[in-house]
């Protein structure tokens, strides 16, 4: 028989036995990349080169990025490009989830048909849209030409491609705000409501003073959650424009990859990756302090 002694070690290493196979993939599939790509930081690879032993080259390859000008400015067009998506879909996701949340005959099968947009994979959404921006034959330039409108270059302008790429990423994950917005909403107590009933407060009244407030958390989370995500967007950049025209919509992932991947410089892509990841760190730190201190 085992000793209650025994019996009580193996009581506190179950949960960990339990855990450590997490741990381990967790450290091979997040921690070892991110490491390693710290070490190229530092070296100088080429195609070819073995796994470790690479020469040291010190900081090289951060002074090299840091001075290169398309750098800042692909990491100025991320910024961009995140901005306008994120302006657009969390105003256009919280109306639309309140929209949703009403007890509409037939609102329901229109819920389900309005988030398909965003299970569509991106690469996929992204070649239908180039399909659309297309300047002679696009659906996008002949409804505007209904309007009387002025057909856009989109895609081919430098001007208007940050635009254009925007608006893709504003029409897929729309959808995606506006679900976290409507199960806020469903979550929501229903006395604060009852009790302006009586007093006699309007719809308006009630949505400006107790469902917006009330929605502050949720919103910041979805603000978390697609900042975090735009930030890392590629596929779509990369189907529809790979950077064009003239590096207007090179993002600082796609710039990334052309410096790794074409021009087999892994030194400085993975200073652009890891500045990046500061980045993200940043905004997650900052969003996450102000829903601490202000929400």
């Amino acid at each position: 028989m085992s000793s209650p002694n025994s019996r009580k070690t193996m009581d506190r290493l179950a949960p960990w036995v339990m855990v450590l196979p997490s741990v381990v993939f967790t450290i091979l599939l997040i921690g070892f990349p991110l490491i390693y790509v710290v070490y190229l930081m530092f070296t100088q690879w080429t195609p070819g080169s073995p796994f470790w032993g690479l020469p040291f080259v010190g900081l090289d390859n951060i002074k090299a990025t840091f001075t290169d000008a398309l750098f800042w400015k692909s990491t100025w067009i991320t910024l961009q490009i995140s901005g306008i998506s994120l302006f657009f879909q969390i105003i256009l996701g919280t109306y639309l989830g309140i929209l949703l949340s009403k007890a509409v005959r037939g609102i329901k099968p229109l819920r389900t048909i309005f988030f398909y947009p965003a299970i569509i994979p991106s690469v996929a959404a992204g070649m239908v849209w180039v399909l659309l921006f297309e300047p002679s034959l696009g659906f996008v330039n002949y409804f505007l030409e209904l309007f009387g409108l002025p057909p856009g270059t989109w895609l081919n302008g430098t001007g208007s491609v940050i635009w254009a790429l925007s608006i893709v990423d504003i029409w897929q994950w729309t959808p995606f705000i506006a679900l976290i917005i409507l199960g806020g909403i469903q979550a929501l107590p229903e006395e604060p409501y009852e009790a302006a009933n009586i007093d006699g407060a309007t719809k308006t009244q009630s949505l400006f003073y107790i469902t917006l407030p009330m929605l502050k958390q949720t919103i910041l989370v979805a603000l978390l959650l697609r900042s975090v995500d735009m930030l890392r967007i590629f596929d779509t950049i990369y189907v529809m424009t790979q950077g064009g025209p003239i590096n207007a919509s090179t993002s600082l992932n796609i710039y990334g990859y052309q410096q790794g991947f074409l021009y087999a410089n892994m030194g400085q892509a993975s200073t652009m990756m890891v500045f990046l990841l500061f980045i993200v760190m940043a905004v997650s730190y900052l969003l996450t302090l102000w829903r601490k201190r202000y929400v």
